[in-house]
């Protein structure tokens, strides 16, 4: 992975409310957007600028079913990450 991917996957970590969405995530492996809104006491435009920059980073994958958009922790982006960090 190379350092500007990592800088932005970094980035987007950088946010508490951000960290907390990727633990639930990785806690229940799938969620739509309206129920992360139920978890945390924020706007659903707010969660959704989270997950916006959580996908735009790529630790963060959605898939659009009809109205509602699964998120999801991309496996293989976070197990990049994850070596990363290990080498440091």
């Amino acid at each position: 992975m190379d350092t500007e991917k990592l800088a932005k996957i970094f980035k987007a970590l950088g946010h508490p409310t951000r960290i907390k969405i990727i633990e639930h995530l990785i806690d229940i492996n799938t969620c739509v957007c309206g129920e992360i809104v139920n978890i945390f006491p924020y706007s659903q435009s707010t969660i959704s600028q989270h997950l916006k920059q959580l996908k735009e980073s790529g630790i963060v994958c959605g898939d659009v079913e009809g109205p509602k958009t699964y998120f999801c922790v991309d496996k293989q982006v976070l197990s990049l990450v994850k070596d990363y960090m290990r080498k440091l």
